[in-house]
């Protein structure tokens, strides 16, 4: 997957708020539900870039073999 690219986001503290709340409601992270805003938003107006990737995986990371073999 590619890297992630980070930044400083400011926004009205009611709006941050409002976020947070969906965002608990979807089961996802703030961060998670501001990009799936964004990436809905671009889709609608055509602006999705067709290189963009697919968005973040929800949940962790699955466990690697020596993981699962150092359980068992």
């Amino acid at each position: 997957m590619a890297a992630r690219k980070g930044f400083l986001l400011r926004l009205d503290p009611a709006i941050h708020d409002a976020l947070a709340r969906w965002a608990q409601d979807e089961l996802r992270s703030t961060n998670a539900q501001i990009e799936f805003v964004l990436r809905r938003a671009l889709a609608d107006a055509g602006r999705l870039p067709s290189d963009a990737g697919g968005p973040a995986r929800r949940g962790r990371p699955p466990k690697s073999e020596q993981d699962s073999n150092e359980l068992g």
